[in-house]
């Protein structure tokens, strides 16, 4: 397995941030960690070696992110000054982060990514593929949560809150709009498992599925057993499922 690590200064965060990517061929994912993780935080788990199959037959590349979730999601400070920094860190990603791993891979400007994550990397991706659909075509999110206003503890919802909110704006998603078309062209999977530690994240992958129910988004939801909990395990057991027959 190709891998290849880089450090790259951010004018928009206005520090270095690493990233890594995976293979030599195929599609581009984006791999989201989990709440705090770091971009190795996937391959520490060794999750890229139950796929490594994929990778070594060319059929999918990953790129690994760190995320910004200590100075935004973790941090208990206003929300005001939390969401700006989440949406500094999305123009990175989009503006900065992928254009050089699409350059970097030797691929079109225009092409569109793959994006996955598990738990909190899961609404990441999620949010990303909802408010991005012509930049991600493939989703893969394992027990994410979408209701993000138990992190509101100001009762400031401002509006990049709002836009970094899943269950709020898609909520007010007119049925006849352009973007449905998009998601429902893209091969996307929210999945979540019904036992221990997935309550929360149970709770809003269930409204999500009701919410695609009346808007008219063909997004799976797929809801596995009570013996699935929160955990890497999971996981690895719903990467192998799904991931063969995305790319």
């Amino acid at each position: 397995m190709q891998v290849r690590y880089y450090k790259e200064y951010s004018s928009i965060l206005g520090r270095e941030m690493e990233f890594k990517l995976y293979g030599h061929a195929g599609p581009l994912c984006l791999v989201i960690p989990c709440q705090d993780g770091r971009f190795f935080e996937w391959e520490d788990r060794r999750m890229f070696d139950l796929v490594s199959g994929l990778i070594d037959e060319g059929r999918i590349q990953f790129l690994t992110v760190d995320s910004v979730d200590a100075e935004t999601w973790s941090s208990f400070g206003p929300t005001e000054g939390r969401m700006h920094r989440l949406e500094a860190w999305n123009r990175y990603v989009l503006d900065e982060l992928i254009p050089s791993a699409l350059w970097k891979t030797g691929k079109p400007e225009a092409e569109p990514l793959m994006v996955m994550g598990a738990s909190m990397g899961a609404y990441h991706a999620v949010n990303r593929f909802f408010r991005h659909p012509w930049r991600f075509s493939r989703l893969l999110a394992l027990s994410g949560l979408y209701d993000m206003s138990r992190y509101v503890y100001d009762s400031c919802y401002t509006k990049e809150f709002h836009i970094n909110n899943p269950l709020a704006y898609l909520e007010e998603l007119d049925p006849q709009d352009e973007r449905i078309s998009l998601y429902n062209a893209a091969d996307a999977r929210i999945v979540i498992g019904q036992g221990a530690w997935e309550n929360e994240c149970l709770e809003d992958t269930r409204k999500l599925a009701d919410l695609f129910w009346r808007k008219g988004i063909q997004v799976e939801t797929c809801f596995w057993g009570y013996d699935t909990p929160h955990d890497w395990p999971s996981w690895e057991r719903q990467l192998l499922e799904y991931l063969p027959h995305m790319v």
